[in-house]
């Protein structure tokens, strides 16, 4: 797919985020979504569409120096949701991180978000979400979704 604009991106996140939403209503498993590509592809901005899609009020800014950042999101259920976005593009190696990581990608109405997950791919569910992102010479995006 491409995407010509932050726009773009941002709407497809959207619509992402309002299918997690809907499955996240019917079934409380957790949902990772691995996020590929350099800096400046589209990382975060495609987040802050998944964010915009399942709800999250509070403004998604990138985790690249806290390492991770939570956002909660109302379900319709007696039960709310929480977005974590996860960002380990300074950790070789995830260290005491991976506890936290292993609680969150197991912790139901969760959706996790992963960028530059290599240090942590061991812990990644058998079944999760996974987009390629890359960015083209011309400034568009082409987004590839990779079965995982």
């Amino acid at each position: 797919m491409i995407i010509s604009s932050e726009k773009e991106l941002i709407s497809f996140g959207r619509k992402v985020g309002r299918k997690l939403h809907q499955k996240l209503a019917q079934d409380a498993a957790p949902v990772v979504i691995e996020l590929i590509g350099d800096v400046g592809a589209g990382k975060t901005t495609l987040t802050r569409g998944i964010a915009d899609g399942l709800g999250v009020k509070e403004p998604v800014t990138s985790p690249s120096f806290t390492i991770s950042k939570r956002y909660a999101f109302s379900l319709d259920t007696p039960n709310s949701g929480e977005l974590i976005h996860y960002d380990f593009y300074r950790l070789e190696d995830p260290g005491l991180m991976v506890e936290d990581f292993a609680e969150s990608i197991a912790s139901p109405n969760t959706v996790v978000v992963i960028e530059w997950g290599e240090s942590v791919k061991n812990l990644l569910p058998a079944e999760h979400l996974s987009f390629q992102i890359f960015l083209n010479d011309d400034g568009t995006r082409t987004i590839k979704e990779l079965s995982r």
